[in-house]
Parts: structure tokens; C-alpha cells; sequence
């Protein structure tokens, strides 16, 4: 058998919350063969992912300074080249990946790129029926991309050890503050995967109630960030993590916490990839189409009910908001999210 690559050059320029999905995916491949270089090309801002783990090192893309355009893209492809990788893993999928790709085809360079099976699950929006199986993970299907270059890849929850460990600095900010620590990360791209504000309110609540915990916001710095502002006043056990520091410092805190409430975003994805469990709430998508966060068991995606709105999903990342669907997230009452919290809590205990 033809050895595998010893050093791979591996593409996934955006989104965040799928940059993220790569981390437990490539812990895997590097527990299976522990001797491997990985070359990651990504935006400069999602390295702090990734940081601590020896076999990664991280290569920028300013696919809007240097690297825009074809010129660029030709110029990223040679700083790639020169590094020595031996085989190119193109996770994104895109014109931009695909040109970048070709260019280190054409230099010699053996290239695999990731299936999304867009077709079926285009159809699967315009004829859904829940109990066809659910489509493979993006996780899965970046290992697949891995395989099909003679790398072994398990994906197994005990991939995360490595994530765990690394380094932490939330213990002076937390520090004193009652547990459980409990993360929401209320925003996502689209409002239509949003949950109610006036809801998100009373379960921030009813959490404070029932747990005597600390209750984590995050969010992006800006708008996001002065509604979080608002939140936090309601009392000190109310921490608003959103502009308070670095990434690395909020992944600190993801790291610290005990649940995390999220929306079908980024957030969750990142809390998980610390062996946390995520409670995810869906709207207007839905989980069958794998987006999950890793490692995350089917009980905990509270999905909005198909019997009020049974166009859900409108489309396979939420961009489609058809008339009257602005309130799906409110058939995810605040103690449904109570009851799987308590739950998972209740697991957790010695």
C-alpha cells in the first residue's frame, strides 16, 4: 500500500462555525498518525482554534488583500508550495478553494475535495420528510477527504483530549463566580435561526432560578455586544463575554463552561470542540443536514415544530424566511431548554 501524505496542505477559508468543525477532524488524523505536518489556509482570525497543537501550523489567507483574485490566489498557491506539503485536502469546496486547488494540481500536488452532496440536499429542503436517514456529518465528510489519501481517520469523542488540554486563562475572571457555568450564544446569521429575544430574556431567567449559576453571553463585539451589555444588568451572575477580550481569551471561557445554550452557529461548534455539551436550537434549518456540533447526541437539538410551520427547513443554512415564519423558535418554549439542561447537569454529577 502506497504510504500516505507526510505533510498536508488543508483549505477551509470561512465560515467560522465550519473552520471549527475541521478542529476534531484533524485531532484525528493526527492521533491516527502522530508523526504528520499539517499546513492549515484560513483567515488569520480562526488560528486561535487551532493553537497549541504541534502538528498544525497556520498559513493566512487575505483572500481580500494579497490573495484576492486570481493573481493572488496564484501567489498563495506558491507560498504553499514552498512549504514542502506533499498532498492538498480542499475542505471548502468553493470557486476560490477549487482555483487555489488546480494551481497546486498543476505543480504536481495530489488533491482531494470535500462532497457536499448539494443536489440531494437542495431536494431534501423542496421534499423533506423526517424519517429519511439524515445526511453524513461535515465532519464525516472531511474525513472521507482525508481517507482518500491514505490517511487513517477515527472519529471518536476522545479526539477532543488534545483540545481540552490546552492552555487556560478564564481562572481570574471566573473566579469566585458559582457554578454551573452555563454559555448562550443567543445570534446566528439569520434571523431566522434566532431565538425571540423576549424569550431568551425569560430563559436567562428562569436558568439564574433554577440552577444558582453563572450564566455566560457571547456574541460578536458591536450590536451584538450592546444587547448583551443590556442582559448583563439584570444581575452580577450575568457575565457578558462578548468584546471583553481576545478569541483566545473566549475560548478560554468556552472551555470553562459546563452547558452551552446555542443557536445553529458557530458558537456551538466551538464549545463542543471542548467536549461541552451544546444544546442547540434549530429553526428554520434543520440537524439532518450535518451540521451538528461534534459528538453531540440527538437529544440535544431542540428543533422548532413542523406541524405549525412545515415548510421548516426553508433551506439548508437558513437564509430563506418565508412569510409568517419569523416566530418558529417560539415553539421551543424556555422549559424545554430548562428540562434538557437539568438533564444533562443531573448526568454530569458524581
Amino acid at each position: 500500500m502506497k504510504p500516505g501524505p507526510k505533510h498536508i496542505a488543508v483549505i477551509r477559508l470561512s465560515a467560522m462555525g465550519d473552520v471549527a468543525m475541521m478542529l476534531p477532524v484533524l485531532l484525528a488524523v493526527i492521533k491516527a498518525q502522530p508523526n504528520i505536518k499539517i499546513t492549515l489556509i484560513s483567515r488569520d482570525r480562526f488560528a486561535p482554534i487551532f493553537a497549541g497543537i504541534d502538528q498544525i501550523q497556520f498559513l493566512g489567507a487575505e483572500v481580500y488583500g494579497k490573495h484576492k483574485g486570481i493573481i493572488g490566489l496564484w501567489r498563495l498557491a506558491k507560498s504553499i508550495k514552498g512549504l514542502s506539503v506533499d498532498a492538498v485536502a480542499d475542505l471548502h469546496h468553493v470557486l476560490r478553494s477549487h482555483v487555489l486547488s488546480l494551481f497546486l494540481k498543476w505543480s504536481g500536488l495530489p488533491v482531494a475535495t470535500i462532497f457536499k452532496d448539494r443536489k440531494a440536499k437542495q431536494h431534501a429542503v423542496k421534499s423533506f420528510d423526517p424519517e429519511q436517514p439524515w445526511f453524513k456529518s461535515s465532519h464525516e465528510r472531511y474525513a472521507e477527504v482525508f481517507r482518500s489519501l491514505g490517511l487513517t481517520v477515527a472519529l471518536t469523542p476522545d479526539v477532543l483530549a488534545t483540545s481540552s488540554k490546552r492552555p487556560d486563562g478564564s481562572a481570574d475572571f471566573l473566579q469566585g463566580r458559582a457554578r454551573p457555568f452555563i454559555g448562550i450564544a443567543p445570534f446566528a446569521a439569520f434571523p431566522g435561526k434566532v431565538y425571540p429575544e423576549g424569550l431568551m430574556q425569560e430563559l436567562i431567567s428562569k436558568i439564574k432560578a433554577q440552577f444558582k449559576g453563572t450564566v455566560l453571553l457571547f456574541g460578536a463585539p458591536g450590536a451584538e455586544q450592546k444587547t448583551l451589555d443590556q442582559w448583563a444588568l439584570v444581575g452580577d451572575d450575568i457575565l457578558n463575554c462578548a468584546g471583553m477580550g481576545s478569541f483566545t481569551q473566549e475560548l478560554n471561557l468556552l472551555n470553562q463552561l459546563d452547558i452551552m445554550v446555542a443557536m445553529d452557529s458557530g458558537n456551538g461548534h466551538l464549545a463542543a470542540n471542548f467536549g461541552v455539551p451544546v444544546i442547540t436550537l434549530w429553526g428554520v434549518t434543520h440537524p439532518c443536514f450535518g451540521f451538528v456540533p461534534f459528538a453531540q447526541p440527538i437529544e440535544n437539538q431542540l428543533c422548532a415544530d413542523r406541524r405549525q410551520f412545515p415548510l421548516i427547513p426553508t433551506s439548508i443554512y437558513g437564509k430563506t424566511l418565508p412569510k409568517g415564519y419569523d416566530q418558529v423558535m417560539s415553539t421551543i418554549v424556555p422549559k424545554t431548554i430548562i428540562n434538557r439542561i437539568m438533564t444533562l447537569l443531573e448526568k454530569d454529577q458524581p
